[in-house]
């Protein structure tokens, strides 16, 4: 019964020894234009707040901002100042429904990304970014919706299997390695 015992205290420890500390990812805590806002005039600059500061690198951070018809309206590539990533804005034209969609490096060291709109009910007469400009910007990076998935490590599911599976493997070893109880 000891050896079970022992065994039991070791493979629990080596449980607790492997477990990896949890690594937050930054969150988006406020923006400028709130999501789905409408406003009667274009914003001259998206302002996106998150909770840890941002790592800043050239084309690591992206925010695009597209109106209804898939044209881009930014103005100059996004800027990091701790935890506020901002990106000014081409004046707006057409009205409708725009799209911002971001991605950030997080302050973890992983990608997040996100997508906000705001509705522009009034048209303005800005002109679009042209097309063979969007390369300058977010380094010609494109940014995907939010839902698509995004390489930033092992998933907590696969550690917590092979943790289970190492304190299984733990006992059977210490079950099978126990022999007779000591009667004393």
């Amino acid at each position: 019964m000891r050896r079970f015992v022992a065994a039991s205290v070791l493979a629990g420890l080596a449980f607790v020894g492997l477990a990896t500390p949890a690594l937050a990812h930054n969150s988006l805590v406020d923006s400028n234009p709130k999501d789905k806002v409408s406003l009667a005039t274009g914003p001259q600059t998206i302002q996106l707040t998150f909770d840890q500061p941002v790592q800043d690198g050239d084309g690591i951070n992206t925010i695009s901002v597209m109106d209804p018809q898939g044209n881009h309206w930014e103005a100059a590539p996004p800027q990091v100042n701790s935890t506020v990533v901002s990106a000014p804005l081409r004046p707006l034209g057409p009205s409708g429904v725009y799209r911002i969609a971001w991605r950030v490096l997080s302050a973890d060291g992983h990608p997040v990304k996100g997508e906000l709109s705001f509705t522009l009910t009034t048209a303005g007469n800005g002109t679009p970014l042209p097309a063979d400009e969007l390369a300058k910007f977010n380094n010609g990076a494109s940014v995907s919706a939010p839902g698509e998935a995004e390489s930033g490590g092992i998933p907590t599911w696969v550690w917590i299997v092979g943790a289970v599976l190492v304190l299984g493997i733990g006992i059977v070893f210490a079950l099978r390695m126990g022999g007779k109880e000591d009667d004393a």
